[in-house]
């Protein structure tokens, strides 16, 4: 089984965005997705309200999905994590242990577009239309991400 980890800062609203359209995604085969935050600030709370609802726009429910912080163990249990910005990177960087750890963590736009090392902006404060952008790009990144999972899926 591939597991893959999203992460952000505070994980309500890309990196919840971007487990549910990468399991969107994925539902066909064996892929466990998850997403955690490199900081503490909304534990245990829901998505942010304009993830879920941009989410459901596109038939995709992520209502039930909780905040977590991200932790070293997190290495051992995912094959692939994939963070939002170079912040969000830095961060899970310095919590690594060795070199494999180091190699699990890519930005999640260098999917899209390999070695720009380009941010998925926090729309928190960007208002709705941030969101949708947010979801577009999450989107476009997720289609190359399945393909890489399961490439006959």
């Amino acid at each position: 089984m591939t597991k893959v980890l999203m992460v952000c800062l505070g994980n309500i609203c890309r990196s919840p965005l971007a487990e549910g359209i990468l399991k969107s995604k994925i539902f066909s085969f064996k892929t466990f997705v998850d997403s955690a935050g490199t900081g503490a600030y909304h534990v245990g709370e829901k998505p942010d309200k304009r993830s879920i609802s941009i989410a459901k726009t596109y038939g995709i429910d992520i209502s039930s999905q909780k905040a977590r912080k991200f932790i070293v163990a997190d290495f051992d249990l995912f094959d692939f994590i994939y963070v939002m910005d170079n912040s969000n990177y830095s961060n899970v960087i310095s919590l690594a242990r060795n070199e494999n750890d180091k190699a699990k963590v890519k930005l999640i736009l260098n999917e899209v577009f390999p070695n720009e090392d380009l941010d998925i902006p926090d729309p928190y404060y960007g208002g709705d239309f941030g969101f949708k952008n947010v979801y577009k790009m999450l989107d476009e990144a997720c289609d190359v991400i399945a393909k890489k999972i399961n490439p006959n899926g």
